[in-house]
Parts: C-alpha cells; sequence; structure tokens
C-alpha cells in the first residue's frame, strides 16, 4: 500500500479524463461542486456543467432528461442526500425506465467526520441495492475508484458510486489494475477463513490478514467493489474453501456488503459468517479516525471477528 488518496479527489480526476474522452459527458452537481470535486470539470468543459442549487431532487430529475436526450450524466452530491433526499426520483426517474445516468456521491459513511449523524450515511448501500435495474459500486481506492469510472461511463444504466471524504491507503497498482463491474478481486490467497471486504475497508482487512499470518491463521481478502450485481460465483467459491467468512464494511450490517455476502452464501455454501460494520446505529461528530475506532471499524475488529467465526467452524 501506498499514498494515501481520498476516492472523490480520485472521482474528480477521472471526469476530466471521460469528459475528454466522450463528449456527451455532462456532470452535475447540487451546490456542492468544490466537496464533490466536480470544480474542475466546471472550468475545463464549462458548457458542459450544470450546478443546479441546493435542490437534490431536481439534480436526479434533470439529470434524467438529458439522459433521455442521449447525454451521459455524472450527477454529484453527498451520498447522505443522494441517497435519502432523492431516493423516490432515483427510483422513479432512473431506474424504471433504466436511464443512462451515474449518481457519483460523496462523503459517504461515517468518516465525513465532523459533520456528525445528519450526514454520515450508513444506509445508502441498503437503499440503493433494493431498487431494481441499479448498479451499486463501492471502489476501496483511488486507482479503482478512476478505474470505476472510466467503466460507468461505457456501460448503459443507472449507477450508485459511493466515494469518500477521507483520504485512504492505495493498494491497487495503476499500470496493472483491472476493473470489471460485477466481479470481485481475491487481494490475498488463504484457506483458514475469508474475509470479503469494500470501500474503505479492504485496506483494513489487507491489515488484519497480516496481523493474523502472525498468529498462524491464513486469510483469504476479497474486495467486494461491486455490491450488485454482486459476484456470487465468486463468493460462494471462497466460502467452500475456507468455510468461514467475515464481511467488512463502513455501512451499516444492516443491508449492506454484509446482508448481500449473507444471501449468496445461505443458499450456495453456508458457512459461520460475522460482520463488521456498524451495528445498526447513527454515528455523531468526531475526527474519522477516533470514528472509526469508536465504531470497531478497525484492522483490529476484523481480526477479532474472524477468531469468533473461526471458533464456529467446524
Amino acid at each position: 500500500m501506498t499514498k494515501a488518496v481520498a476516492t472523490r479527489d480520485a472521482y474528480g480526476e477521472a471526469l476530466l479524463e471521460v469528459g475528454k474522452k466522450y463528449d456527451n459527458v455532462v456532470v452535475l452537481d447540487a451546490d456542492l461542486s468544490k466537496s464533490t470535486k466536480t470544480y474542475d470539470f466546471s472550468k475545463t468543459y464549462p458548457e458542459r456543467f450544470f450546478n443546479v442549487g441546493i435542490a437534490e431532487q431536481n439534480l436526479i430529475g434533470i439529470s434524467a432528461g438529458l439522459a433521455a436526450s442521449g447525454k451521459i450524466p455524472f450527477a454529484s452530491t453527498f451520498a447522505m442526500f443522494a441517497s435519502g433526499r432523492a431516493f423516490e426520483i432515483i427510483r422513479n426517474s432512473l431506474a424504471y425506465p433504466k436511464l443512462n445516468v451515474k449518481v457519483c456521491a460523496t462523503h459517504a459513511g461515517i468518516t465525513v467526520g465532523e459533520d456528525g449523524a445528519s450526514h454520515q450515511s450508513l444506509e445508502d448501500i441498503a437503499c440503493m441495492r433494493a431498487i431494481p435495474n441499479m448498479t451499486v459500486i463501492v471502489p476501496a481506492d483511488g486507482v479503482e475508484t478512476k478505474a470505476a469510472i472510466h467503466a460507468i461511463a461505457e456501460y448503459h444504466g443507472p449507477v450508485y458510486v459511493r466515494l469518500g471524504r477521507s483520504a485512504v491507503p492505495t493498494i491497487n497498482d495503476e499500470n496493472s489494475y483491472k476493473f470489471e463491474i460485477g466481479k470481485g478481486v481475491v487481494l490475498k490467497e488463504g484457506k483458514d477463513v475469508t474475509i470479503v471486504a469494500t470501500g474503505i475497508m479492504v485496506s483494513k482487512a489487507l491489515e488484519a490478514a497480516e496481523a493474523l499470518a502472525a498468529e498462524g491463521i491464513n486469510a483469504e481478502v476479497v474486495n467486494i467493489h461491486t455490491i450488485k450485481p454482486i459476484d456470487k460465483e465468486l463468493i460462494a467459491a471462497t466460502a467452500k474453501k475456507t468455510g468461514a467468512i467475515v464481511t467488512a464494511e463502513e455501512h451499516n450490517v444492516v443491508g449492506g456488503l454484509g446482508s448481500a455476502v449473507a444471501e449468496v452464501v445461505v443458499e450456495s455454501s453456508p458457512v459461520p459468517m460475522r460482520k463488521v460494520g456498524t451495528m445498526d446505529t447513527f454515528g455523531e461528530s468526531g475526527k474519522p479516525e477516533e470514528l472509526l475506532t469508536k465504531y470497531n471499524l478497525t484492522a483490529a475488529a476484523i481480526a477479532e471477528a474472524v477468531r469468533e467465526v473461526l471458533k464456529q467452524k467446524k
């Protein structure tokens, strides 16, 4: 793992790249362009940028109209407002007609930090994956974010991309990394247990695996960057291989990655499971790292969950 980069920063850079590549890419923002990192696009391609003001439902409605006219809209605001305030518009105006809009929501999860519970979206994965026709992507680092933005620019259909405010370690090699919608990535082979992680928790899963190795526990680490459609084949295979799973996400354990993985495992290869995430609670104001520690979103918490699940393994 190398330097830390916020996935929202990588998103801003990727927008410039896809904007240069595709003339029909347009970007919309709800008066948060400096925070969501759409600002550089607005200055480079001002005729293709639309600030709709603090009106998130209009943000999605206008994006739908642009998509219906042949544009590829990237619509950005904070995850809380995209998945919450604009939920019904996303459901009925984007997903139902399967329009080609990319909702790229920043400031997701508890690492929004000092903005507190009102802005810490811990339910957005659950909300978005429940909508038919919706693709849900949670990049683990800047490299994966850029690759994902290029992939969804070529994919036709509604997409929700979950991005963060805080810098996260770079775990992927930008020269060799390949991103494919719906396909998980095995980052480390193992035989005793599988740690399935998404977003910022992927780097922590790798840390946990390293710590567990010192105890003689050989953990497999899988990055599930696409929550929907989820990689059922990979999850079923790793469950059969190791016989135990721990999931890790910066999201409520209700309805997120853990729930999605459990749905696959119970139908294919039932094995003992533990979920690391926020335990059906709201967050609070604080420094991001302090909040991650308080809510047990750490490598140590993942390692402890592995030790617990191994006690159940037959």
